[in-house]
C-alpha cells in the first residue's frame, strides 16, 4: 500500500492543483457562492474518512434546538433516492442515508433534509411552512457553492491534516490551506488525558490563525446500551455473550469499549448496505448472543434483526477543555445572525 501511494504521487499533485484552482475561483468570485440571511453552520473536514462529524452535528443540535427551529441538511450518502427529501414518518435509512435517519429518529423537534445540491436543499427548506431559523450543513466543507456563515473544521487526533497529503496518495480532499476558511478547528478522538503541552504543539503544527479557535474533543461512550424495548448498563454485560458489529470508518475504539474475551466482532465498510447474505451471516454468528452495534448501523439493521436481540451504543462528542467557550462562540454567532437573538 505504501509503494502504491508513492506511485500515485503525480496524480495527487494534479488533483491538488485542480482543487486549488477551484478554490481560487470561488475565493475571487469568478465561481459564484450563494449566501442566505439565516445562520448556516457547516461542519466538515479536509480528509476522507471518519473524523466524528455525526456526534459534532448532534452536539450542535442539542445546543441550539431548544431555542431555535433547527434543520440539518446532508447529501444523504449512499441513499437509494435522489433530489430533495424532508424526513417524515415514512422515511427510513435507505431513502435518507443512515446518518440523516439517525438525526431524525433521535431529535423529533428538528427538520432533517437531504439534497446533494445544498443550495437547492436550503431553498426547499426555506419554502416549507415551518421555516428553519438555523441550518446545520453536514459534511459540506468543500461545498463552495453555498457560503456558510460559520465553518467548523474537524481533524482526527491520529490523522491530523497537517500530516496528510492529497488524494490519492493521502486522504486530503483539498490542500491544507483550505483550513483557513474555518472559524473553529476541532481535533477529535483525542485521548481524554491529552497534556496541555501536546495541545499547544498540535496548535503550532496546524498553524491556527489568530482569528480561529482551536478545541480538543474525545468520544464519550454511553453507560447504557439500548434496544427498542430496554436499556442495559454496559458494566453489567461484561460476561454476556455478545456479537459486536460496526460498519463505520474506524471502529477500533467501539470494539475496545465493549469487547470481552469470548465476544465475536464483525467489521463492515463505512455506510455498508447489509445484504440478505450479510443478515444471514450475522444471525448465524449471533446465536444465543445479543448484538451490539453503532447508532449508525442500528438504523440500517432495525427490522431485519429480532428487536430483543439488537442493541446500540450511543456516543457523544466531549470537549477536553473550553466547552463553555465553544458554546458561547456558537450562540453568539447564531444570536447575532438572527433578528431577535433569542439566546441573548
Amino acid at each position: 500500500m505504501i509503494l502504491l501511494r508513492k506511485i500515485l504521487f503525480p496524480f495527487a499533485v494534479l488533483y491538488g492543483l485542480i482543487t486549488d484552482i477551484r478554490n481560487f475561483l470561488f475565493d475571487r468570485g469568478i465561481l459564484k457562492s450563494y449566501t442566505f440571511e439565516l445562520p448556516i453552520i457547516a461542519v466538515g473536514n479536509l480528509s476522507v474518512g471518519g473524523t466524528g462529524k455525526t456526534p459534532q452535528i448532534e452536539y450542535l443540535i442539542r445546543l441550539l434546538s431548544e431555542n431555535y427551529n433547527v434543520a440539518t441538511l446532508s447529501r444523504g450518502y449512499k441513499r437509494k433516492s435522489e433530489g430533495f427529501l424532508l424526513a417524515d414518518a415514512t422515511s427510513n435509512a435507505e431513502v435518507l442515508g443512515d446518518e440523516p435517519f439517525q438525526f431524525y429518529t433521535k431529535f423529533k423537534n428538528i427538520q432533517v433534509a437531504v439534497d446533494a445540491k445544498r443550495k437547492n436543499g436550503i431553498e426547499e427548506l426555506l419554502s416549507q411552512k415551518q421555516k428553519p431559523e438555523v441550518i446545520l450543513l453536514d459534511d459540506a466543507y468543500q461545498h463552495r457553492k453555498v457560503k456558510a456563515g460559520f465553518y467548523v473544521l474537524l481533524t482526527s487526533y491520529g490523522e491530523l491534516y497537517c500530516d496528510d497529503f492529497m488524494l490519492p496518495r493521502g486522504n486530503l480532499r483539498e490542500s491544507r490551506s483550505g483550513a483557513k476558511r474555518a472559524n473553529v478547528v476541532i481535533v477529535t478522538k483525542c485521548p481524554s488525558n491529552l497534556p496541555l503541552a501536546e495541545q499547544n504543539s498540535i496548535k503550532n503544527r496546524l498553524r491556527i490563525a489568530g482569528n480561529q479557535e482551536l478545541y480538543f474533543t474525545n468520544i464519550d461512550y454511553d453507560e447504557f446500551i439500548y434496544s427498542e424495548k430496554e436499556a442495559r448498563k454496559v458494566k453489567d454485560i461484561g460476561s454476556t455473550d455478545k456479537l459486536l458489529l460496526a460498519g463505520i470508518a474506524k471502529p477500533a475504539s467501539f470494539f475496545a469499549y465493549l469487547q470481552a474475551a469470548n465476544d465475536v466482532c464483525m467489521e463492515f465498510p463505512d455506510h455498508h448496505h447489509f445484504s440478505e447474505k450479510d443478515i444471514l451471516d450475522i444471525k448465524n454468528k449471533s446465536l444465543n448472543k445479543i448484538i451490539i452495534t453503532t447508532e449508525k448501523d442500528y438504523v440500517r439493521l432495525l427490522g431485519r434483526i429480532p428487536a430483543d436481540q439488537l442493541f446500540y451504543l450511543p456516543i457523544k462528542s466531549q470537549f477536553l477543555i473550553g466547552d463553555e467557550q465553544f458554546r458561547k462562540t456558537i450562540i453568539n454567532y447564531v444570536g447575532t445572525s438572527t433578528r431577535d437573538g433569542k439566546l441573548h
